[in-house]
């Protein structure tokens, strides 16, 4: 892959957290690079390409050959992608992008110019998170952190709750007090 076949930006870093990477899929130079330049100014790392097959090749995997070791090495969080592209439209990698055990948790989000509501249903039922029209919006851009699925946090560790000393019992056994919710019971 030529280094004019993918362009990755690295968007600003939110207080030392990783920045959500988004594959931006759009034949159109222009598309891309606005949609790139909108990402970047809320804090997404962007890697584009200019097509569905340059895509899988970034996530890992090309028909020829499915390697399952590099799948996804780029750790890649979610596919913004243009409905409308040659060889492989927006929605062909949408369901090889679901039909792939080790991809299939990336949210997947289709944008196009063209308003065609049995498209957007056909996209949205087959597992797309959002269907977007162009020109893309800053605002409508915000919402697509929210499909990122997020990292589970480490394991909890209980609060400590202070115990009044009116409520340890005489005989220092353990008691059992019935808990309903916001509402304590002496």
């Amino acid at each position: 892959m030529g280094e004019e076949e993918v362009e990755v930006a690295a968007g600003a870093f939110d207080s030392g957290a990783n920045p959500i990477h988004v594959l931006v899929v759009d034949d159109s130079f222009v598309d891309r690079k606005i949609v790139e330049k909108l990402l970047k100014k809320i804090s997404f790392k962007v890697t584009s390409v200019d097509s569905g097959k340059k895509a899988m090749e970034v996530l890992g995997f090309s028909e020829e050959k499915v390697d399952k070791t590099c799948i996804n090495d780029q750790k890649i969080d979610l596919i913004l992608t243009d409905y409308c592209m040659p060889e492989m439209n927006g929605y062909d990698l949408l369901m090889a992008v679901k039909e792939h055990n080790n991809m299939k948790s990336i949210p997947v989000v289709i944008m196009s110019s063209e308003y065609n509501p049995q498209r957007i249903s056909r996209c949205l039922a087959d597992g797309a998170e959002d269907f977007l029209s162009k020109p893309l919006q800053p605002e409508g851009l915000q919402k697509l952190k929210s499909y990122v699925r997020a990292i589970p946090p480490g394991p909890k560790t209980a609060a400590k709750r202070k115990v009044i000393p009116d409520f340890i019992p005489e005989s220092n056994k353990v008691e059992r007090r019935p808990f309903h919710s916001g509402v304590a019971v002496a």
